[in-house]
């Protein structure tokens, strides 16, 4: 059932519920109807189960055969010898992969998650798992999202939604019914998906899903159904043990049936047979080649790569393409303001990321504080008409708060403006917080005895209220729309900046004080960029023949403008939005998968299905990702790869190496250690 295309009312009255929450009676009965609101995850990897897993080789197996063999013939050094082999080989094996089992668990992080739920109009705490479908859930600025809620009451709410969907912004969420259906869960607007976090603003939804029927429950399901590859190593052993195993046999039966025409008794032939079988078998292959890899993934480690299965040191190094997760992987999920215009001109903004570090350039030259009169009311607005705080962690910068607005902070403060100074200088009185249906946010703010409105928001908004901006004419209108379309062009999310001066006695502020009479002050483009490391990553990927392909599930003209950033698919990158893919066949996604090197919008089955198309040309499939989206390619790819810092269990649970420092250069030198 799409939830999402019913009013509320309506789904009140599907789930016999209301907006004051369960009785207390009904509690127990739906909880044995609907069973707790989990999921079954993947059973972590046991000691025993380790242990076992050094075993999986025909090679091994061939070893055994021939222990057992010398052992019936009271061949104990021979037996002793061979095992030893075998055990060695294993106590190597078991001891790397034990390891990199500790390393993940010191990822985990074990938290229990709490609800905040009405229950016959009381306000309480529960356990997540005691949800059942029909409770109402509050969500509230940095709650964690604990059922799959359809939405009836939003205050301003914005959801992150990264690790589900791949969008590197916040979703604005409403509360009206939507008409179309088969809507990915990143255009589900009416609907909050569990995992998911609050970013700010205040909610109210319905449990409509619990544990496996959630979307988090249903990709769970989808990844224990994934079937994982044989990787190259694991082929080529298998071949080689088979061609050994023909070859010893053939060649021992050749011994025994020689001897026995030329007249050598039974006993004695079948013991020379067995002795020269024995003997033929390379016993010190496993052990070579499992020290080697254990080498390998030695040296990995240093490079920030973390091997959870040995075989996965040599498939990184056949690898002949990457499908690449672009959020966090190709790009560092920090929005940046990159282009800044006046009006007149357009200024470049140097520097990736929160830290507040990087110049303002105009014409490639960079700005002193003094020549930036042009753009430091847009610089000023950005920075005091927010809500967001940009704060210094362990020496890393992040944002408290929308993304978004952290971006606006930050190149203020690029450009010499001081988020304390500014806010002791203009201090604000009143505030209309943004609402995606306005498309704007304003405060008003004191500053020597005169009263300002300060606004941000949407181009198209925004421009509407400037009646007078250096006498805003037609002409000077189609510039500003002009620099917006082109901004937006560049995958650029652009957010136009205005102010006026009001009454000094003025206390509070409406809609009508911002509707006109507008200063347009600039426009400020934002993109979440690629990482520099990563465009050279990709540049050696090329060079060493390996083909990067980005699928992601954010929207087309950024993941071009990202692709077009580091050269993934030419110049012009094609990008094949997802949608599309539900309209193909197989065979005609195979063909796309050959030629298409940037997939956008895409559902997890999507990312499956170009992942399975791609191994099925003969490729050698890595797949890199950090959230629940991306389990189901992890497990189906050759080697999966996740995120140590922002990846979630799911995806790490799914893989064969966990990158330590999410960057996609990390992965082009594990390729390097596996060659």
């Amino acid at each position: 059932m799409n939830w999402y295309q019913l009013d509320t009312k309506e789904v009140f009255r599907k789930l016999a519920t209301s907006e004051q929450g369960l009785a207390g009676s009904e509690i127990a009965s739906r909880l044995e109807q609907y069973g707790p609101n989990t999921f079954m995850n993947e059973e972590k990897t046991g000691r025993i189960t380790i242990l076992l897993h050094q075993f999986k080789s025909p090679l091994i197996y061939i070893l055994l055969v021939a222990a057992i063999v010398t052992a019936l013939l009271h061949e104990y050094i021979d037996t002793g010898v061979i095992m030893a082999v075998v055990i060695l080989n294993a106590v190597i094996g078991y001891i790397q992969e034990f390891k990199a089992e500790e390393s993940i668990r010191a990822l985990r992080k074990l938290v229990v998650p709490k609800a905040r739920v009405l229950r016959g109009g009381v306000e309480k705490e529960i356990d997540s798992e005691e949800l059942v479908p029909g409770d109402v859930v509050l969500l509230s600025s940095g709650s964690k999202v604990p059922a799959d809620l359809r939405l009836f009451r939003v205050i301003e709410l914005r959801v992150d939604e990264s690790l589900l969907t791949g969008e590197s912004l916040p979703s604005d969420k409403s509360t009206s019914p939507l008409k179309e259906a088969n809507l990915t869960p990143g255009d589900q607007k009416n609907i909050v998906f569990m995992g998911t976090i609050v970013v700010c603003g205040r909610g109210r939804g319905i449990v409509v899903e619990t544990g496996q029927g959630t979307s988090l429950g249903r990709i769970a399901e989808q990844v224990r159904e994934v079937t994982e590859l044989k990787t190259p190593l694991q082929v080529k052993f298998e071949k080689f043990a088979g061609f050994i195993a023909a070859v010893i046999l053939g060649f021992s039966v050749f011994i025994l049936l020689g001897g026995l025409l030329l007249g050598a008794r039974l006993s004695d032939m079948f013991l020379v047979a067995v002795a020269t079988a024995v003997s033929a078998i390379p016993e010190g292959l496993p052990v070579a080649v499992t020290i080697a890899m254990a080498i390998g993934v030695s040296r990995m480690a240093r490079r920030n790569v973390i091997i959870r299965k040995l075989p996965a040191v040599e498939t990184l190094g056949s690898t002949t393409v990457i499908c690449s997760d672009k959020t966090g992987t190709l790009t560092k999920n920090e929005m940046t303001v990159k282009l800044i215009y006046d009006g007149s001109h357009t200024y470049e903004v140097t520097g990736t990321g929160y830290e507040p570090k990087g110049e303002i350039l105009h014409e490639m030259i960079p700005l002193i504080k003094g020549e930036m009169k042009a753009i430091v009311n847009a610089l000023r607005i950005g920075l005091l008409c927010n809500e967001s705080d940009i704060y210094e962690e362990n020496g890393v910068f992040k944002v408290d708060g929308d993304p978004t607005e952290g971006a606006l902070i930050v190149s203020a403060m690029k450009a010499g403006l001081s988020p304390e100074e500014e806010n002791e200088h203009y201090p604000q009185i009143a505030i209309i917080p943004f609402e995606s249906e306005r498309g704007y946010m304003a405060t008003l703010h004191r500053h020597r005895g005169k009263n300002f409105i300060f606004v941000k928001g949407a181009p198209e908004t925004v421009i509407d209220m400037c009646t007078e901006s250096i006498r805003m004419d037609h002409e000077i209108i189609k510039k500003v729309n002009h620099a917006s379309s082109e901004f937006a062009k560049e995958g650029l999310r652009v957010i136009a900046c205005a102010l006026k001066e009001i009454s000094h006695d003025t206390e509070e502020i409406t809609q009508n004080d911002v509707k006109e009479g507008m200063v347009f002050a600039g426009l400020q483009g934002m993109i979440d960029p690629p990482r520099e490391e990563a465009l050279i990553a990709v540049h050696n990927c090329s060079n060493a023949g390996i083909r990067t392909v980005m699928v992601t599930g954010d929207y087309p003209v950024t993941a071009a403008a990202v692709a077009k950033g580091l050269d993934i698919g030419g110049e012009q990158p094609e990008v094949f939005p997802g949608k599309e893919i539900d309209a193909l066949g197989d065979e005609e996604l195979f063909h796309k998968t050959q030629n298409v090197s940037v997939f956008a919008r895409v559902s997890p089955i999507h990312k499956l299905r170009i992942v399975q198309q791609l191994v099925r040309g003969g490729e050698i499939v890595a797949v890199t990702g950090d959230g629940v989206n991306d389990a189901p390619a992890l497990k189906a790819a050759h080697i999966g790869v996740a995120m140590g810092k922002m990846g979630t269990d799911v995806a790490k649970e799914s893989s064969d190496m966990i990158v330590t420092d999410d960057n996609f250069a990390s992965i082009f030198s594990a390729v390097e250690e596996g060659r």
